[in-house]
């Protein structure tokens, strides 16, 4: 499993589909300079964009999880798609974030940045800030000091 490829893919197909949507989570935070080591893809868009960001995804080979996961009291609806690759034994997992009134901010304000000879549409560290500060994990809280001090330098 290629997870750079798999990405170039999906942001593809939803690209030249017009589809509206903006990668958030660790990708999002390799983006801003903070790589670590992930297995998934994490990408926000408003709930109108769902059954077209999910028929692109299925085309991709992305198989819908039928449960639709809630966080921090429901400000935070995730819909999971996973992505077999039998012969590796490995398995890519994408949550997509519908842009809730909670998190609507953190997306409007999204960048399209220069991205491996290309443009993507990312986060900014303002909503990655806002976002990670719904779960607040210890990652989350290192992330946010890091994007404070980035977003403190533009």
């Amino acid at each position: 499993m290629d997870l750079i490829r798999e990405l170039k893919a999906i942001v593809n197909a939803l690209d030249e589909n017009e589809i509206d949507y903006a990668l958030c989570g660790a990708l999002a935070m390799a983006v801003y300079g903070r790589p670590r080591a992930t297995l998934d893809i994490d990408i926000i868009a408003p709930r109108k964009s769902l059954d077209a960001i999910g028929g692109q995804l299925e085309g991709l080979g992305f198989i819908p999880n039928q449960e639709t996961m809630f966080f921090a009291g429901g400000d935070v609806e995730i819909h999971r798609f996973c992505k077999p690759f039998p012969r590796d034994g490995e398995m890519l997992v994408l949550d997509l974030l519908v842009s809730t009134r909670a998190t609507m901010k953190a997306f409007r304000e999204r960048l399209t940045v220069e991205w491996n000879k290309s443009r993507l549409s990312v986060v900014s560290p303002k909503g990655m800030i806002l976002l990670k500060s719904l779960r607040n994990s210890g990652q989350d809280k290192d992330d946010i000091a890091y994007l404070k001090e980035i977003d403190d330098e533009d």
